[in-house]
């Protein structure tokens, strides 16, 4: 008879119901689903209906306190020079680099999920 441990039995579950809902085949690295073309890429955005102290705190904590390289935003997403495409860029990189968790892109409910890339120009996101 198998032995299950209680983690192991979660993530199987966990595993079957992506699987059951998604229609294809799941991939995982160190237990993490990763990327495959039934989970569509996301991208972290600021709301446009955020208030500018919001975006600067997001930009200032993203760039000066959580360890995010933010350099793009002085080259390649530096245009357009606006407070939201500059959060945007700075959430996003966040929210990547923390593994595109839907509460790595909260930011005091000024982040939205997207599935449309917003990259444009060189300014690849």
């Amino acid at each position: 008879m198998a032995k299950f441990t209680l983690p192991s039995f979660i993530m199987s579950s966990l595993a079957l119901f992506l699987l059951l809902n998604s229609g294809g085949d799941l991939k995982f690295t160190n237990g993490r689903v990763i990327e495959d073309k039934h989970y569509p890429k996301t991208w972290c955005i600021a709301k446009p209906s955020s208030n500018e102290t919001a975006l600067s705190n997001n930009i200032r904590y993203v760039c000066e306190h959580a360890g995010i390289n933010c350099s793009i935003l002085r080259m390649a997403c530096y245009y357009p020079n606006t407070l939201i495409n500059h959060a945007s860029v700075a959430m996003n990189l966040y929210y990547q680099a923390n593994g595109r968790n839907t509460w790595n892109c909260d930011f005091m409910n000024s982040g939205l999920i997207t599935t449309s890339d917003p990259s444009y120009d060189y300014c690849k996101f």
